[in-house]
């Protein structure tokens, strides 16, 4: 097994343990993590301008990016039934399975916004589709007249109020004027509402004998309980797939990745993951769950596994990157039902802002999951993320502290088969301080692992959202 990890926060035995551990297996595969962003594979540009769309708001708001051919395309929304405008207009668009260019827009989520509120939404895509077309290139692009149809619309921000249409349009030459391959760095951060440091990656794998390029970028801080079915997604690729798996790949991945996300508890209106695939990279069509199918799931996964981890860590207020992984489950989904229901608990939460190792209240959050575990032979650990990398994974490091003598320091044991057991509790507020803290829940009712993100809950959190709207 080959694996070349060429990004800052993902390094190897973080790498061994998603892929790994959970079960996904990668024999003889090189996958590098590269820059770019959704303008990283063949093909792709992006931009992004500050349209003045909320005052007091001073860099970007408005995101374009676009690939020079019809793309396969597909996309998951939110399961929330108030559902924003342009999650309606994107839905009926890709029964289509195909798109071009998509067009963002913060301050303003157009969701709860009526006739109107459609209607801009249209607007806005018209807008975009105009305005390409008239350029039908740019910086050495070649995009070419562009269906209206084919362009997708998404916005975030403050639900009930109408998205001022008009300052979008007189920015639209500026925005395609701008599109490069360097534009993802304006695009990831006009995308951003709350959220604190922006969110993309870009992964290589070779496919058929080609390089295989994908890219995305999201955003998301609060109202983030994935349930997709205010989080936004994009992933770009060059492979050439069909339209059909790359909506099974798609929906396979998010099961392990973005619906593993929560931070705090509220699906939000407008959760949208649009995945678009040009074909330029030039490998043999993937039309079936073959080998290089699982190829570009591997990479997808990996691409989003990222996000997923960036969103949690990102939430707003938070101070700690909660980490949940259930092994000995009888199945995946049982395994990450229960990680995500330890992750989603405000109690556990508060637990770990407080660095209150007040271990009951993960063994009541595994207990109201739904799914089924056997409490008596429940076992937990708290853990730093440098002590579990170091060990290869969460795992691995239980195994390992398990065989030394001493409990090694950046791992403790608060639960040992149901029943509470002797721990230092100053050394669980050490473990506890650090800005990523693992937790793992070993069960003995089978042999399925699971692993969801979430972070503390804050004062912060509360200050955030006490006056978000004005």
């Amino acid at each position: 097994m080959r694996l070349q990890w060429l990004c800052g926060e993902l390094n190897k035995h973080t790498a061994l343990w998603y892929y790994i551990c959970i079960n996904i297996h990668i024999e003889g595969i090189i996958m590098q993590f590269i820059d770019g962003g959704v303008s990283a594979p063949k093909g792709f540009f992006a931009n992004g301008v500050l349209a003045g769309i909320k005052a007091g708001r001073t860099k970007e708001d408005t995101a374009l990016f676009v690939s020079e051919k019809v793309c396969n395309a597909a996309g998951v929304f939110t399961k929330n039934l108030a559902q924003a405008e342009p999650v309606k207009l994107d839905k009926k668009r890709l029964s289509r399975r195909r798109a071009q260019a998509v067009i963002i827009n913060t301050g303003y989520a157009n969701a709860g916004t009526g006739a109107q509120g459609a209607a801009n939404a249209v607007r806005t895509a018209h807008a975009a589709a105009a305005g390409l077309s008239e350029k039908e290139g740019a910086n050495g692009a070649q995009w070419g007249k562009i269906d209206e149809e084919d362009v997708l619309v998404c916005s975030t921000g403050v639900i009930g109020q109408q998205v001022p249409v008009e300052k979008i349009e007189a920015h639209i030459g500026e925005l395609v004027d701008g599109l490069s391959k360097e534009g993802h760095e304006k695009a990831r951060v006009a995308i951003m509402t709350t959220d604190t440091k922006y969110k993309e990656c870009a992964v290589q794998v070779e496919i058929g004998g080609k390089t295989v390029t994908l890219g995305t970028m999201a955003k998301g801080s609060g109202m983030i309980h994935i349930n997709l079915g205010t989080m936004l997604g994009f992933v770009t690729t060059d492979c050439a797939i069909s339209a059909e798996m790359l909506d099974a790949a798609l929906r396979e991945s998010i099961e392990g990745t973005y619906n593993c996300v929560s931070v705090d508890g509220d699906t939000s209106t407008n959760d949208t993951l649009i995945i678009m695939a040009n074909g330029l990279a030039g490998n043999a069509e993937i039309t079936e769950e073959n080998g290089d199918y699982q190829l570009f799931l591997e990479a997808l996964n990996a691409l989003n596994t990222q996000i997923a981890r960036k969103i949690a860590a990102d939430g707003e207020g938070a101070t700690h990157l909660l980490e949940c992984t259930v092994v000995g489950a009888k199945t995946v989904e049982s395994a990450r039902k229960m990680a995500k229901s330890v992750i989603s608990s405000s109690l556990v939460k508060a637990a770990f802002f407080g660095k209150d190792a007040n271990w009951g209240r993960i063994l009541c959050a595994l207990g109201y999951s739904g799914e089924f575990f056997t409490p008596e032979k429940t076992s937990l650990y708290f853990m730093t993320s440098e002590f579990a990398e170091k060990a290869g994974c969460p795992v691995c490091a239980a195994k390992k502290a398990a065989a030394e003598k001493e409990e090694p320091a950046g791992f403790i044991k608060v639960c040992d088969h149901g029943v509470p057991v002797q721990f230092d509790e100053e050394k669980a507020v050490i473990i506890m301080s650090e800005g990523e803290v693992k937790i793992l829940v070993k069960l003995e009712d089978g042999d399925a692992v699971g692993t969801a993100w979430g972070c503390d809950l804050t004062y912060e959190y509360v200050k955030i959202n006490g006056d978000y709207r004005t």
